[in-house]
């Protein structure tokens, strides 16, 4: 389920070449911990096995793909280069310099398969909320959200199979934090995503409409940390969920608007702004507001150390702040009253929001994604410049420190759900 891979087999067979499967494992990636490298690399291994029963070579190439996949073309004598896509300053850099130390006579594709209407074609420029992008999206789906054609057992074999790869020995290649633990509630690869979009279907989607915003009730997907690995195709959920519209209309409509809708509309921001993760990026009106409310006298100062650990005086602030260090996950409703009361309690909004994407990268197992740092859909990851620099959202009534950025408190949260019972669940230990 992944159009570059398609892609490529296509060019492959075309051209009766066989097919090289890649992935360049960079020591680190901005706040990832072994939490997400064991992810990452458990379904990898999954990929690798799939590939071996389809006659195509899966290579672990260890550094960043500047200083080995140049390298591995010209040794292997590939014809073409096919790569993914995505919008973050990172991945794009590393793309721009393989390109730059390609042979001249090797072509290098690029295909959007992270989205299902690509970033490029959904609009051409940054969109300024859901309203503005909705339309041009759906009026493309039927074009793009199709059903994928089968990769096949490729008729050509490489001259020299792949090497071996030690999994075991990559890890000691990482330089990462190994003190964040796995999770225990997801296990890495296609098989165990599909079975999680399974249950979703049966046991949660009728509930997901209604009761996505309700911390105590299981309502939500649960998919984002395959969604984001790659390991479970967003389109291929969207097509699974569909079927079942006659059944579940609100919740599949809801399902697709989050999904698709507010996730592209993520893409889109981190691919036309250059600032998605400083409050450069917001908007005039929400740059000023908080600008003129920087100075303002905050009711709580926490340290780093002290919200990392959940220790605010905030019972519920501390119980999301837990799920997400022991679960690798927050709910989504509570994504956006953790971000928010970041601001509320520290020294500027620039430290918010520094704070916000630290934390979320470095526990979220769907970290460092671009809707960490945007959006707040349920699938996804603290949508820090959503929360805290109103990206997408509208000016609201001014009120201390916040100024016209949308506010969230606890008495709201109490009459939204049981707070007491979500504090209960995610106590802290000592």
């Amino acid at each position: 389920d992944n159009w570059a891979f398609l892609y490529a087999q296509r060019l492959a067979l075309k051209q009766e070449l066989p097919l090289h499967v890649c992935f360049c494992l960079v020591p680190k990636f901005l706040e990832a911990t072994i939490r997400h490298y064991r992810f990452m690399l458990r379904g990898l291994q999954e990929v690798a096995e799939e590939c071996a029963e389809l006659n195509i070579s899966f290579h672990l190439l260890l550094g960043y793909a500047k200083d080995v996949l140049p390298t591995f073309v010209t040794e292997h004598g590939v014809g073409g280069l096919v790569t993914d896509f995505s919008p973050l300053r990172l991945p794009r850099q590393w793309v721009e310099d393989v390109r730059e130390r390609l042979p001249e006579d090797v072509p290098f594709a690029q295909v959007d398969a992270h989205n299902i209407v690509p970033c490029w074609l959904a609009s051409p420029k940054q969109e300024y909320s859901a309203r503005t992008i909705r339309g041009k999206i759906h009026a493309q789906l039927p074009e793009f959200l199709t059903e994928f054609p089968p990769v096949v057992r490729h008729p050509h074999p490489p001259s020299c199979p792949a090497e071996p790869i030690a999994w075991e020995a990559c890890y000691s290649s990482l330089q990462v934090d190994h003190t964040v633990k796995e999770v225990e509630w997801a296990t890495p690869g296609t098989a165990a995503g599909m079975a999680v979009l399974k249950s979703f279907i049966a046991e949660r989607l009728k509930s997901f409409s209604s009761h996505r915003n309700d911390p105590n009730k299981a309502a939500l997907s649960n998919l984002s940390p395959w969604l984001h690995f790659g390991q479970v195709s967003t389109q291929r959920a969207i097509l699974e969920v569909q079927k079942h519209r006659r059944s579940y209309k609100d919740s599949v409509d809801a399902f697709v608007e989050e999904a698709v809708v507010r996730r592209e509309l993520a893409e889109n921001f981190c691919y036309y702004n250059e600032n998605y993760d400083s409050v450069q990026g917001a908007y005039d009106w929400a740059q000023t507001t908080l600008k003129v409310h920087a100075k303002d006298k905050r009711p709580y100062l926490y340290s780093l150390q002290e919200l990392e650990q959940g220790t605010t005086h905030d019972p519920l602030w501390n119980a999301a702040q837990l799920q997400m260090v022991r679960e690798g996950k927050m709910h989504g409703f509570l994504r956006m009253y953790w971000a928010k009361k970041i601001l509320e309690w520290t020294h500027s909004p620039e430290e918010a929001l520094q704070f916000a994407i630290y934390l979320n990268d470095r526990y979220e197992l769907d970290g460092r994604d671009p809707n960490g740092y945007l959006t707040l859909v349920s699938l996804c990851p603290a949508g820090c410049l959503w929360s805290i620099c109103g990206i997408h959202d509208q000016g609201w009534a001014e009120r201390p420190i916040f100024g016209k950025i949308r506010y969230m408190n606890y008495a709201g949260c109490k009459r939204k759900f049981d707070v007491e019972q979500f504090e209960r669940r995610y106590a802290p230990t000592h």
